[in-house]
């Protein structure tokens, strides 16, 4: 929309209004298939997206991070599959997540080679080596957009197992996000930061810390946003992960000012009981869990009852324990990825709590050192030594040490896979019930 004002003879354009929408997914975790409650897959993400954008010029789908690790497919492949399933989502602009490491740096490049959409980080470096480029300026519906990518700061030390970088180090989000969107301000009619980061620490403070962006979407904290985030006239946005929504944004920009007049933000659910799949996602998608349904696809017990994720962690750390003939079980929170349905339970549904290579690894711990996360409320003899089982993550990983207060502790590799370890005790078990997740967990 253009509005005039003659003046002596001449025409004074006063502003200048762009539509642009951004559809936006992230952590969408390498759910192939519907959950239990019948919410996501990746056939029904690609259509409510294909419904979306048809008809629309002035769209854009970007992805928040985080595409693969969370089935068998992908842990099974190292990923690879899910991009070729996140080639047919329309993926404008993808950042790179934490769990995109999960398989090792080398494989990184795998993932680069694979995807037919623009992959940016600024802050993933190697001295003056960048990963993958740090933005991309697309021209939508008259627009120049620029996407800054960024990965959260702590990246290496909170994330990831020792060693899961490489050469790869990260530089902090906002000051990189900042000199990017100075670089890139003029060439570019809105700047949108495209981040996997922390929600509150680092999306929140771009807003109020870099006046040059003008939208941030986030992914990684899987919970997503129940409102926008607004700060003057600048917004965040992130959804749910597992790709149970997806996000549609609409904006109109005043190309002068390259500022925002008008955003609305609307979370649509993605309801595989009320739609048709994308076609030919579903295909793939079928073919994909074909090869790896006689792995996983086993009955191997029975739940008595529905579980959250933390009463999924509650009743593992006693399957820990008792599996590994040790004193304490610990398993991270984080590294607990799914629930239990009531019902039967397949082995598919370990390797989707499960979908990380763990190793579990042990240690001997003097009573007196054992934080209550770790033993809950068993009392213990400060002067006595017991044995805890926890998995390699957990055990190295520089955050989760200092928080569990275990920085000096020496843990022993047992050579043993923890899915493997969690799948026997659960066929021995048979029947599973509801443990009660502790308070202190």
């Amino acid at each position: 929309m253009r509005v005039f004002v003659f003046f002596a003879g001449s025409v004074l354009a006063l502003s200048q209004t762009r539509p642009l929408t951004i559809l936006h997914t992230n952590d969408l975790h390498a759910r192939l298939q519907p959950d239990d409650r019948k919410q996501g897959g990746l056939p029904y993400v690609a259509a409510v997206l294909r419904k979306e954008r048809a008809g629309c010029g002035h769209c854009l789908h970007l992805s928040a991070g985080d595409i693969v690790q969370g089935t068998p497919v992908s842990t099974i492949f190292k990923g690879v599959p899910l991009f070729d399933v996140a080639n047919k989502l329309g993926i404008d602009a993808f950042t790179l997540g934490n769990h995109e490491f999960d398989y090792g740096y080398a494989q990184l490049p795998v993932f680069i080679r694979r995807a037919r959409f623009a992959i940016v980080s600024a802050n993933i470096v190697d001295g003056n080596r960048h990963l993958v480029p740090p933005y991309v300026i697309r021209k939508v519906g008259g627009l120049r957009v620029g996407i800054i990518g960024a990965v959260m700061g702590n990246l290496t030390s909170g994330f990831l197992k020792p060693g899961a970088a490489g050469p790869w180090k990260v530089t902090p989000v906002v000051e990189t996000v900042a000199r990017y969107a100075r670089e890139i301000r003029g060439r570019c009619d809105v700047v949108v930061v495209l981040g996997h980061i922390l929600d509150r620490e680092e999306a929140s403070v771009i807003l109020e810390k870099v006046p040059e962006v003008n939208v941030v979407v986030v992914g990684h904290s899987h919970a997503g946003r129940k409102e926008m985030e607004v700060r003057d006239g600048r917004v965040a946005v992130e959804v749910r992960g597992y790709g149970v929504e997806v996000g549609r944004l609409q904006l109109d920009v005043d190309v002068s000012a390259k500022k925002l007049t008008r955003w609305e933000w609307k979370r649509i659910p993605v309801d595989s009981a009320s739609m048709k799949p994308a076609a030919d996602v579903a295909k793939l998608a079928a073919k994909l869990e074909g090869r790896v349904a006689k792995i996983v696809d086993r009955p191997i017990a029975e739940s008595r009852d529905d579980m959250t994720t933390a009463e999924v962690k509650a009743l593992f750390d006693i399957a820990l324990r008792e599996e590994m003939k040790t004193d304490f079980g610990y398993l991270n929170q984080g590294g607990i990825r799914d629930r239990i349905a009531r019902g039967v339970v397949l082995e598919r549904v370990l390797w989707n709590i499960f979908p990380f290579d763990n190793e579990v690894m042990v240690a001997r711990i003097r009573g007196d050192r054992i934080p209550e996360r770790i033993r809950g409320k068993q009392p213990v003899d400060a002067s006595k030594e017991y044995s805890v089982a926890m998995p390699d993550f957990a055990a190295q990983n520089e955050a989760s040490r200092k928080s569990l207060g275990m920085e000096d502790v020496q843990f022993e590799s047992t050579g043993r896979d923890l899915r493997d370890v969690m799948i026997e005790w659960t066929k021995k078990k048979k029947i599973l019930t509801r443990v009660p997740a502790p308070t202190q967990r």
